[in-house]
């Protein structure tokens, strides 16, 4: 049961990574893109973690965190510099 549950949870979220990516590309303006990039990383983050169930590790969650904390940061970064013009005053 938990298996096919993997797979379908690991189909629904690579469709979900590839409409992530099409508006990062495809995007009518900035803020759509930089939503884009944070969905996106959202769901590096869900594949990840799907992953460190499927092989059983720890070593994919602790990953996933990281992509995580450094998501958060560009996303704040790229907002700042679209407010301001520049990022570190």
């Amino acid at each position: 049961m938990l298996s096919s549950a993997l797979i379908l949870a690991f189909a629904f979220v690579a469709i979900a990574f590839g409409l992530s990516f099409y508006r990062l590309i495809k995007g009518p303006s900035v803020p759509d893109r930089i939503l884009a990039l944070d969905t996106l990383y959202i769901n590096a983050i869900a594949l990840l973690i799907l992953l460190g169930i499927h092989l059983r590790s720890p070593l994919y969650f602790e990953a996933a965190l990281l992509i995580a904390l450094m998501g958060f940061v560009g996303t704040v970064a790229l907002a700042k510099f679209l407010l301001r013009g520049d990022i570190i005053e």
